[in-house]
């Protein structure tokens, strides 16, 4: 098991057209988002964060989040073996941090400490 990476925490799909990307996961979900906002609306599936973010850059995809005890000893890390910083450690309210590094290939690795998270 890695001594960094903590399991996977949230998905957040770009949503450039927030309130089609809401209905459309409502009526697949079945559920209605817990949080629901003009910049952010998110999904709980088993625990799990699945976020709509009207902002984000469709042409990199989804944004994959690593749960971390510590997101800058994370960021710290992943840019001591050639990652670039693509998003700065943020807190984006109730505690949750997260970054964004881009490895050498391009490729884009989210962090995430969300105190809030349990699958219970």
């Amino acid at each position: 098991m890695s001594d960094i990476l903590l399991g996977l925490r949230t998905v957040i799909y770009p949503a450039p057209d927030l309130m089609a990307a809401k209905t459309w996961w409502t009526e697949f979900l079945g559920a209605a988002p817990y949080f629901d906002q003009p910049f952010y609306v998110g999904f709980n599936v088993g625990g799990y964060e699945l976020g709509l973010l009207p902002g984000a850059d469709a042409t990199e995809g989804a944004q994959v989040y690593w749960g971390v005890d510590d997101v800058a000893a994370a960021v710290a890390r992943a840019l001591g073996q050639g990652c670039v910083e693509h998003t700065p450690a943020t807190e984006v309210g109730e505690g949750i941090v997260t970054a964004l590094v881009r490895r050498p290939d391009g490729t884009i690795v989210g962090f995430i400490y969300n105190p809030n998270f349990s699958l219970a």
